[in-house]
């Protein structure tokens, strides 16, 4: 039994790890030669789509409104989820329990099916191409996911340190501040975490909702380089390498908040 949970570990990190190689080979290769040898390595680095992404492309602009839509968003998202997950939390248990179930049931509307009365409803508010209308739309669709995360951590919690700190005289606000906050931190990094991936990446909210290039988040530029007869792969994933460092580097930092916030339900269940 240990060499077969050794063995499908093994299996799983090769699925994952064979099409990472192939993205990172295939950014150094020329068009020519991803198209002969799409799979087997360049026999010399070509740098030309980095050289290409970099010079007719404004990177730092693309970044920049990226930034500003995953920042703005996921402050927006964990202060209300907190808020509402203390809320829960201080509820009684039954109506806890049914305002819980709602915001759990948002994840399960897919997203394409709102396409239609998010886009109708921005454009009556007159919103449309524009990066707060996309945050708007954003915050609201990964609300009931931050709920479910941090509100699932804070019904752990112990009751009998709010009704001491109750009794002591802290009002809600204290409570919240001072001890389900700091408590919930795991689940807090780990809702950022998971909301900022989502954020970050999304492609259908900006194709939908951005027409000026200038508006563009970086997964809707590297939609650019695909053409009608011809895409420029190597560029495409040079963009994809690049777009996915500060990624990366959030998860890098978060790591142990973002472990903890994952397993300290269970292991308080």
């Amino acid at each position: 039994m240990r060499f077969l949970r050794f063995s499908i570990i093994w299996i799983y990190a090769l699925i994952i790890f064979i099409p990472l190689l192939v993205v990172i080979e295939s950014s150094f290769k020329s068009l020519a030669d991803l198209y002969t040898n799409p799979l087997l390595p360049s026999r010399q680095m070509n740098l030309a789509a980095y050289q290409t992404l970099i010079s007719q492309v404004p990177l730092l602009h693309y970044f920049r409104n990226s930034f500003i839509v995953t920042v703005a968003t996921i402050v927006i998202v964990l202060w209300c989820s907190s808020m509402i997950a203390f809320g829960i939390l201080r509820l009684p248990r039954i109506l806890s329990a049914i305002i819980y179930g709602v915001f759990s049931l948002g994840m399960m509307i897919p997203t394409q099916v709102n396409m239609i009365p998010v886009f109708l409803e921005l454009s009556h508010l007159h919103i449309i191409d524009t990066l707060y209308g996309l945050i708007f739309v954003e915050s609201a669709f990964l609300l009931p996911v931050a709920v479910f995360i941090i509100g699932g951590f804070m019904r752990t919690l112990q009751k009998e340190l709010l009704e001491a700190a109750w009794i002591d005289g802290a009002n809600e606000w204290q409570m919240f501040f001072r001890i389900a906050v700091p408590l919930s931190t795991p689940s807090i990094a780990s809702a950022a975490i998971f909301c900022s991936v989502i954020v970050w990446n999304d492609l259908l909210f900006p194709l939908l909702l951005l027409k000026s290039s200038s508006n563009w988040t970086i997964p809707l530029a590297l939609l650019s380089f695909e053409g009608q007869y011809q895409t420029n792969y190597p560029v495409i994933f040079a963009g994809v390498l690049l777009a996915s460092i500060p990624m990366v580097v959030l998860y890098v930092f978060l790591q142990r908040y973002f472990i903890a916030g994952i397993t300290a339900g269970a292991i308080k269940g």
